[in-house]
Parts: C-alpha cells; sequence; structure tokens
C-alpha cells in the first residue's frame, strides 16, 4: 500500500515577526467559491456607506482679512503656501500644512525650509503702465508673464515697459491664462464674453469663441475648462501696478482682483482648443453663478466655486459633480483652487475667511498602516464595479 503524505516548509506559513499576519492559503476556483460575487456586491455596498459615514470633508477655517476674499494663487513649485487677494486691499501667504497661520512673503532660500517666518518680503520691481491691469499670469517656464487691462501686454523681467501688446477692439481684457505645456501660447476671455488664443509668435489671434473665464488642463495641454458669463452687471477693481516680490509670486497664477455680479447658465464647458465649434463636455450641478475654476495637478478633476455658497468637484468628462461642499456660515464663492498635491481644495468667499477641504471626503488624515491603503484601494475597486446597480448607486448619490 502506498502513502501520500503532504508536506510543506514551514517558512511558506509561519510568521516572522509576531505583529504579522497570519498568512492565509486560499484556493481560488469559481466552483469552489459561489458565492464570491454575492460576497463583492456586499462589500461594495458597505464600501459606500462607510463613505457616507467617514465623509468629513471640511478641514478648517483661515480667518484674517477683514472684507471678502476674490482671488487666489498657488506656486506650483512649492507645496504649502497659498497666497489670497481681499477686497480690504491685502495679500496675504497662508501656511496651508498648520492651516491657521499667516506668515510674512520670505525669499526664494526660505520657502526651501521648515521656518517661514525667518525672511521677509522683498520687492524686486514695480511695473506701471498707462491702463489699469485686471489680471496677470506668468509663463510656467520663461522670463515673460502677461497683464490684461484695455490691452494684453507681453512684459520681460528686465524691462520696465512691455516687449509685446494685443489689441481686443474697445472691450476690456478680464483674464489671462498660460498654457501649461507651450509657453507661447496663451487664453485670454474679455468682458464681452469672448476668448482668444494667441501665440506670441504671431501678431493675431488664432482661434475665438465666446466664454468668460477659463482654466487649462495641466496634464493635457490642448484641453481647457470655461464658464460662461451672460451679462456683467458690476465691477469693483484695485490696483494700477503690478508689484513683483519673487519667484514665488511671478510663478503663481493670475491675482483677479475684480468681483462682479452676473447672470450665468450656471454651466461648465470643456473645450479641445483645437476644435472650439462645439463642447466635449458640458458640466451641470450649480444653480446659480459659476465665480472660478481650477484643475487637479493630475488633471482627472477640477473645482468650481459658485454664487450658490456651493463647492463643486467634477471628473474631467463627467457631465455632474462628484462631490459638493457647503456649510451654513459660508457666503458666496468667489475662489477656488486645488492644492499643489492634488489632495486638498481652498475656498475663499464672502464671509471674509478661506476654507480648507479634503478632495475626497472620506479620506483618512494622518499616518496610515501600510495594509489601510490597500484596504482603502480594494473597497474603491468593488464599489467601482458594482456602481451601477440601483441600491449601491442610490448610497453614493
Amino acid at each position: 500500500m502506498k502513502v501520500k503524505v503532504i508536506s510543506r516548509s514551514t517558512d511558506e506559513f509561519t510568521r516572522e515577526r509576531s505583529n504579522d499576519l497570519q498568512r492565509v492559503f486560499r484556493n481560488f476556483d469559481p466552483s469552489l467559491r459561489t458565492q464570491e460575487k454575492a460576497v463583492e456586491y456586499v462589500r461594495a455596498l458597505n464600501a459606500a456607506k462607510m463613505d457616507k459615514i467617514f465623509a468629513r470633508p471640511f478641514v478648517g477655517a483661515m480667518d484674517g482679512h477683514i472684507d471678502s476674499v476674490s482671488c487666489m494663487a498657488k506656486n506650483p513649485n512649492h507645496l504649502k503656501g497659498i497666497f489670497s487677494g481681499s477686497m480690504d486691499g491685502d495679500i496675504r501667504l497662508w501656511d496651508i500644512a498648520s492651516s491657521v497661520r499667516l506668515w510674512n512673503v520670505p525669499l526664494a532660500t526660505g520657502m526651501e525650509s521648515d521656518d517661514l517666518s525667518d525672511n521677509s518680503a522683498k520687492q524686486l520691481a514695480v511695473y506701471v503702465w498707462k491702463n489699469a491691469f485686471w489680471a496677470v499670469d506668468h509663463q510656467c517656464d520663461g522670463n515673460l508673464f502677461a497683464t490684461a487691462g484695455a490691452q494684453v501686454e507681453i512684459w520681460d523681467h528686465n524691462r520696465s515697459q512691455p516687449v509685446n501688446s494685443f489689441e481686443w477692439g474697445k472691450d476690456t481684457v478680464i483674464s489671462v491664462r498660460f498654457n501649461p505645456g507651450e509657453p507661447n501660447v496663451l487664453a485670454i476671455s474679455a468682458s464681452d464674453r469672448s476668448i482668444a488664443i494667441y501665440d506670441l509668435r504671431m501678431s493675431s489671434p488664432t482661434t475665438k469663441t465666446k466664454t468668460n473665464s477659463i482654466s487649462w488642463n495641466p496634464m493635457e495641454p490642448m484641453n481647457f475648462t470655461a464658464f460662461l458669463l451672460l451679462e456683467i452687471l458690476d465691477y469693483v477693481w484695485w490696483g494700477l501696478t503690478v508689484l513683483l516680490l519673487h519667484d514665488i509670486v511671478i510663478g503663481c497664477s493670475a491675482f483677479l482682483l475684480a468681483f462682479w455680479h452676473a447672470n450665468e447658465d450656471c454651466n461648465c464647458y470643456s473645450y479641445d482648443a483645437r476644435k472650439l465649434d462645439e463642447a466635449k463636455c458640458v458640466h451641470k450641478d450649480h444653480v446659480s453663478a459659476v465665480m472660478d475654476i481650477d484643475y487637479s495637478p493630475t488633471g482627472r478633476e477640477f473645482v468650481t466655486g459658485s454664487y450658490d455658497r456651493t463647492i463643486t468637484i467634477f471628473q474631467y468628462n463627467g457631465g455632474h459633480s462628484r462631490e459638493i461642499y457647503h456649510t451654513k456660515r459660508m457666503q458666496r464663492v468667489f475662489c477656488v483652487k486645488f492644492s499643489c498635491d492634488g489632495s486638498y481644495v481652498i475656498s475663499g468667499s464672502d464671509d471674509t475667511n478661506l476654507r480648507l477641504w479634503k478632495a475626497n471626503a472620506s479620506e483618512q488624515l494622518g499616518v496610515l498602516l501600510p495594509r489601510e491603503p490597500k484596504n482603502h484601494e480594494y473597497r474603491e475597486a468593488v464599489k467601482n464595479h458594482y456602481k451601477h446597480l440601483p441600491e449601491v448607486k442610490r448610497i453614493v448619490r
């Protein structure tokens, strides 16, 4: 008689340390696991419910301004800093890592360290021109920056007068944005709801369409998202000069010290700059004027702030929002920004506060154990796999 013995090495099932999880060997033969899909469906339901239970998007508020926060800007080379411009005439630099501290604008060397309080602001140059400046934006890589007003002027750091100028007829240009992938291409929008895409190597606009303000997709520079204004009723502006403090300000997005009331269609539109005949996608969910828009560094999402006192996060190709944030005390939202790591959203509103939000409402903050991120990824995967089923869809929405 023959006897077959099953043998295996103890190293395959013995824990190396007492804190390690016990190794479990499973047979994934479908015939042995007839309830696999039912188990996964229950896990998807539980994952959707847990996202709602642990949804705590609000992190904290940063107060200090004495009037409405009308604009914000960030430096893509530094993670923690965010600039805010208010109707009280102040421009402030906030340390997002501490959430409640206000610091002086440091020199470039100071931003490399954790201590931002040892350096003070230093003004490098003042640029004055015959027209008021509505907006300013700098090339992502280069020495040129553009200002918007009655005309669009292109400036060099080392010159006191514009090196180039673009005419826009009789309408005021209220926004200017350089393309993140092509430094010689910029898009400008005017008070007549029109937008033009310029190439600095040419003297006339490449393309024109109607809109008010835009945001380029950082990962797909040929695409941008815009929101429309149908009628501008009134505005207030400040400042006839642009003060350049250092590369930390030069590298930021535009400070648009402007405030407007408008009657909009409440939608955002995504376009391909190579084909502006029709929008690639229409993003709906706001019920009042859309005031600002900003893309995540990954290019997969963007955030909008609205006159309806809400902050909305959209997928880049989604017709409806993924998240809607609001609080009882938050008033009309004038400006929104994604943090440079895409984990947080900062909003500025009419109640003089900046607010810090989590981009994913149920995301766990703090230090995670090595197996916790894998657990979150698995729950997200099964939830997306069964998101079309009625019960999961109902909980998610």
